[in-house]
């Protein structure tokens, strides 16, 4: 595996039993994406990118073939061994923001740190620095239900990053924002992939899907194409 690359899948198969019936869903596909690259996973519903997610963030295991992710080979692990490496490498920005109803936007920032074992004094300084990071610093104290969509999505994406994890994988970020919004976390997303994070977005709208550099598309469980963008959308020249 070469130094340079982050995720590694070789030849992965995933198949799913319906009854009697066996459903193929991911048909032996392979791809590597390398360190600070940001790639957009497209496909209709049904072609497979949701599997490949689940399994990219270490929610699920194939049933054959190879991921390697930062060097560590997960396909084999068991559930205990996923979860430690999902809260180690891996931060995650879901469509529904997915944040505690109860807690302030620091808490929720906080919270993997909880899992890191880190002390309560390093947790606050950590989730206050990426809270600065992606503009909340007035909103630490506000619960979701006191903000914004698009502030709930700031929050979601400070808490993906609070970790430092390897990978940020964003599942339809901009699902639930109205357009004007959406750009705005597009725009935080290209800060994001210049401080050199990984990013790897599953969309199915074309619009969003251009801000990638590189765009891998599914259909019917195979990679249709994997390109290199020639036109990036990006907001530094907005």
């Amino acid at each position: 595996m070469s130094e340079s690359a982050i995720i590694q899948i070789e030849n992965l198969v995933r198949n799913f039993k319906l009854g009697t019936q066996l459903i193929k869903v991911l048909k032996s596909i392979s791809f590597t994406v390398n360190k600070n690259e940001y790639v957009a996973l497209m496909g209709p519903s049904g072609s497979g990118k949701s599997t490949l997610m689940n399994i990219l963030g270490c929610l699920d295991t194939p049933t054959s073939g190879k991921y390697v992710l930062n060097q560590n080979d997960v396909s084999k692990l068991s559930d205990s061994e996923l979860a430690e490496i999902r809260n180690k490498e891996i931060g995650f920005i879901f469509q529904t923001f997915n944040l505690l109803p109860r807690s302030t936007a620091l808490d929720n920032v906080a919270l993997p740190l909880v899992y890191a074992g880190l002390s309560k004094e390093d947790r606050i300084k950590r989730a206050t620095e990426v809270l600065e990071q992606v503009g909340l610093g007035d909103r630490m104290t506000h619960k979701p239900n006191e903000l914004s969509g698009g502030q709930r999505q700031r929050v979601a994406v400070a808490r993906a990053l609070v970790n430092r994890p390897s990978i940020i994988l964003a599942d339809e970020p901009t699902g639930n924002l109205d357009s004007k919004t959406s750009y705005e976390i597009m725009a935080l997303f290209d800060e994001i992939h210049k401080n050199g994070n990984t990013i790897i977005l599953v969309t199915h709208e074309e619009d969003i899907a251009q801000h990638a550099h590189r765009i891998i598309r599914l259909k019917d469980g195979n990679i249709e194409s994997d390109e290199l963008n020639k036109n990036i959308t990006s907001f530094a020249t907005h």
